[in-house]
């Protein structure tokens, strides 16, 4: 089993910088890749960042030159930098953990930006 605890969200001005962090535990070491998605109300969740193990880094077009994924692994935790943040990436934003074939959920957290 692996838990993932996100933190960090909040409400922000247009324009404004937000950093989410999501910490994992447990087994780890199945763990293939993480990253971030989000569900803005009414819509459906979608990827966001995602990095895996090797390195590889993909983000969505809408985040990209804005949002930046890193990993520690040393903290077992993955970090989403926002920047520029626009009303349109209000949302729940979840933490994801890739195990072979199967994804695991943080809790989500809440992203406001006000225009």
């Amino acid at each position: 089993q692996v838990q993932l605890v996100e933190s960090g969200g909040g409400l922000v001005q247009a324009g404004g910088s937000l950093r989410l962090s999501c910490a994992a535990s447990g087994s780890i070491f199945s763990i293939n890749a993480m990253g971030w998605y989000r569900q803005a109300p009414g819509k459906q969740r979608e990827l966001v960042a995602t990095m895996t193990n090797g390195g590889n880094i993909n983000y969505a077009d809408s985040v990209k030159g804005r949002f930046t994924i890193s990993r520690d692994n040393a903290k077992n935790t993955v970090y989403l930098q926002m920047n520029s943040l626009n009303p349109e990436d209000t949302g729940v934003y979840y933490c994801n953990a890739l195990l072979g074939p199967l994804h695991r959920w943080g809790q989500g957290t809440q992203v406001t930006v006000s225009s």
